[in-house]
């Protein structure tokens, strides 16, 4: 349930890191093998690799799961049990929360701090005209968001949103109450028209990156590169920035009060979950050695 709510906190960072963020609609070990998707540059959706790029990437991938199965999976497992710990004893509060967002954030970092020089290699081989493409990708990227989630009335949005996160939250806690579904009506009308914010964030990000790859052969280009991949706080719009710290604050007290409301048969089924997805990260192949 926890993972559901990364859109909201911070893309890809909220709760159980890369692989576990596809639990909710994958089994573990079909997310983990497809780890290139869940780090935090989804090359696929903006770059056309030719064939010994994507090669390159393959073998670059096993060695970088050999990795986090090695050295970062035994804290996964610990932190579940910290979250499943925090369920069962009722203490789903703001503070708990934030403790295990940060937690979630610093795993990230490391996952960034491990891939960002093999996404340099990668990057600097693309020629111009992926680069071009890449482009083209970007601003189609915002279209397409633009008259998804900005250019529809905004009646609409807050109602799409609602039914975004009862969708979420739903396999983990079961069929939502009719009280559960007002307070998630309640925290999607408090939002507003974010999605704007969010979305111009998003094109500064792609604007940045597209600077950063026109210099992709000088000596600037991976910490530039670390900076897009891991820091991007620090691109930030103004405006994104001030809306952003409100979701996070709302999507934490959405969910405290969601859990504060929730059943005793909700409890039990979201603490299966979690037992089930510690067990399939400890059964995975590369966890046995």
């Amino acid at each position: 349930m926890y993972a559901c709510l990364c859109k909201y906190l911070r893309p890809c960072l909220f709760l159980l890191v890369p692989a576990l963020l596809a639990v909710a609609c994958s089994r573990i070990d079909l997310a983990y093998r497809n780890l290139d998707v869940l780090v935090p540059w989804t090359l696929n959706d903006y770059l056309n690799m030719n064939r010994q790029q994507k090669t390159w990437l393959n073998q670059r991938l096993k060695q970088h799961l050999a990795w986090h199965c090695r050295t970062q999976l035994p804290g996964y497992l610990t932190w579940i049990d910290e979250v499943r710990q925090m369920v069962a004893s009722g203490q789903v509060t703001e503070q708990q929360l934030q403790v295990r967002t940060q937690q979630a954030k610093q795993a990230i970092a490391k996952v960034a701090d491990q891939i960002t020089p093999s996404a340099a290699q990668l990057l600097r081989a693309m020629d111009d005209e992926q680069v071009r493409e890449m482009r083209q990708a970007f601003t189609e990227d915002i279209r397409e968001r633009q008259a998804k989630f900005v250019k529809t009335p905004l009646a609409r949005q807050i109602q799409a949103r609602a039914e975004r996160m009862e969708k979420r939250l739903t396999p983990w806690l079961g069929e939502l109450s009719p009280q559960q579904q007002v307070r998630i009506m309640t925290w999607s009308q408090g939002l507003g028209e974010q999605n704007r914010q969010s979305i111009a964030n998003r094109a500064n990000w792609q604007a940045h990156f597209s600077e950063a790859m026109e210099q992709r052969q000088s000596a600037s280009f991976e910490p530039r590169l670390e900076q897009l991949l891991k820091n991007r706080e620090s691109l930030w719009t103004p405006e994104y920035r001030q809306v952003n710290q409100r979701a996070e604050r709302e999507a934490r007290r959405l969910l405290v009060d969601i859990m504060a409301q929730s059943s005793e048969q909700q409890r039990q089924h979201l603490e299966q979950k979690l037992s089930q997805v510690r067990k399939d990260f400890s059964q995975l192949k590369c966890m046995q050695g």
